[in-house]
């Protein structure tokens, strides 16, 4: 993974690093705790500038995020829970509930968001659905994904042929973040086996 992620920054520089960012948000296996170290150490290299590399990586954030966004907005509330509705343990209640939480904290959730593994992907598509004001998704974007690059392209920057390290540090946080997501799953199962049931359906908007 990481000679084609070289291979494209060596041929389009800072502009391949946010082509690669950019990939990452569209797929999450792609890690940006490998993209966004190895721009810093190409900087430190003098293979790109510095302050390039930071524009561009956080470019391809907003671009990929963008996508997504879109993918919710075309998808549209009605698809979502007539989706929702066909599988099991999901009752339409949960995607009514799920909205008024977005409504009340989507503006933390897409913030914050874009500092968590997988999670500052998949927040674009809610936002997309539930079409939070365009101005207000990009500039919250652009700030969450701004701090988010910034750190990881300073920690290779500053690390330089030992960049690699940061990949152990993220590793940890992001398995963290992944058993959190898991025990939520597993608790959400529970408690719809314990509890049946689909919900009422409200009216549409």
């Amino acid at each position: 993974m990481e000679t084609w992620i070289n291979d494209l920054m060596d041929t389009l520089g800072a502009p391949g690093a946010g082509i690669a960012v950019a990939l990452e948000n569209l797929f999450p296996p792609i890690p940006s705790e490998v993209i966004l170290p190895l721009a810093g150490f190409a900087s430190a290299s003098g293979r790109m500038d510095l302050l390039a590399a930071l524009l561009w990586t956080t470019a391809g954030s907003v671009i990929g995020a963008l996508a997504l966004y879109g993918v919710g907005a075309l998808l549209g509330r009605e698809r979502t829970v007539a989706i929702a509705a066909r599988l099991p343990l999901v009752k339409v209640a949960d995607i009514e509930r799920t909205e008024a939480w977005f409504a009340r904290h989507g503006t933390k959730a897409v913030f914050f968001g874009r500092m968590v593994p997988i999670f500052r992907s998949l927040i674009s598509v809610p936002a997309g659905i539930e079409r939070m004001p365009l101005p207000v998704f990009l500039v919250l974007t652009t700030l969450g994904s701004a701090i988010w690059n910034t750190a990881f392209v300073l920690a290779g920057y500053a690390l330089g042929d030992n960049w690699e390290q940061v990949t152990g540090y993220v590793s940890v946080y992001s398995k963290a973040v992944l058993v959190a997501a898991a025990g939520a799953v597993v608790s959400f199962v529970g408690l719809r086996l314990l509890r049946p049931g689909r919900g009422v359906r409200r009216g549409t908007r």
